[in-house]
């Protein structure tokens, strides 16, 4: 059976963290030099290579399953030294830090409530990873973080996967926008067919949402020019300012629509985005109050699974 010093498992995970084994000699206190002894160590034990000497340090895929095995060890040993209470260790006063990827739009929408739950009784930080909800299975994959809000639904190796609901996305624009680029188109099916040309806002230049929106009832993405805009509060911003037309999720212009600060382009035709909460297999006090509050909260703020009428599904 394989049995790794914990001082190797801490010094491979800083490591990782920090991208280079000079910035882990520094925060471990060591030299470079033991911080490189300590991952060969590693790997003669494994006989595998776990991590690649490029800059930023990136874990390799049987690294990755050794790094994940690292935060797990971690986040018992500070869960069982507070629980204990009282223990002197160098490590006491330390706070357990809990790594979550999450996608934009949840990012600034209803996430952070969630998390907010978890603070008012728990000492814990937060380290979270922006991804696109596409993309973020592959940092739990990586052993990067322990749970992520996740288009994906089939589980990751080693993990848990809940449906958390419908993030449901409405094609929006400015009332001058409208004006400008869009006047006299009466119908679904003319107003789809101007989106084709007119300006629009992404996300960045990975975003399909706007995209795939079209393609699917158009055929093809959209020829017009593209904005990009990759942060969610300024994202929506822009297309309150007139930039373009883009997708918003609910959340961020119900209120704008009914203002008359945006006008909904397709009321007949929404976007749907199914999310799911992916998480370890760890029997972690914290990682389940973590997991409790979002699927609470997520189940307040989100439309439930399976729910919908008219929709375009464009991731």
């Amino acid at each position: 059976m394989l049995r790794f010093q914990r001082e190797h498992l801490e010094t491979l995970l800083t490591a990782v963290d920090l991208g280079t084994f000079d910035a882990a000699a520094r925060a471990l206190s060591i030299t470079p030099s033991a911080v490189s002894q300590r991952v060969k160590a590693m790997e003669q034990l494994v006989g595998r290579v776990l991590l690649q000497r490029t800059t930023p340090i990136v874990p390799t895929p049987d690294g990755a399953v050794v790094l994940r095995h690292a935060r797990q060890v971690r986040l018992l040993d500070e869960e069982t030294a507070r629980d204990l209470g009282g223990v002197d260790t160098d490590d006491e006063d330390r706070v357990p830090s809990i790594p979550l990827a999450v996608n934009a739009d949840s990012l600034g929408t209803w996430f952070l409530d969630a998390l907010a739950i978890v603070r008012r009784d728990t000492e814990v930080v937060f380290d979270l990873h922006r991804e696109d909800q596409d993309r973020t299975a592959e940092l739990l994959r990586s052993g990067t973080v322990m749970a992520a809000v996740t288009a994906e639904s089939e589980p990751v190796q080693g993990c848990s996967s809940v449906a958390l609901g419908i993030d449901r996305y409405r094609a929006v624009a400015s009332p001058a926008f409208v004006d400008r680029y869009l006047a006299g188109a009466d119908s679904e099916r003319r107003m789809l067919q101007r989106l084709d040309r007119v300006p629009l806002v992404d996300y960045d230049h990975d975003d399909d949402l706007q995209q795939g929106f079209l393609r699917r009832v158009v055929g093809h993405a959209p020829r017009g020019p593209r904005h990009f805009v990759p942060t969610s509060a300024d994202f929506a911003r822009a297309v309150e300012l007139g930039f373009g037309w883009g997708l918003l999720p609910e959340a961020q212009c119900l209120d704008a629509v009914e203002r008359g600060a945006l006008v909904e382009l397709t009321p007949g035709r929404r976007a749907d985005v199914a999310l799911w909460w992916q998480r370890w297999n760890l029997a972690s006090p914290l990682l389940e109050r973590v997991t409790d509050a979002v699927r609470a909260t997520a189940a307040e703020r989100l439309h439930p699974p399976g729910s919908g009428g008219r929709q375009t599904v464009a991731r």
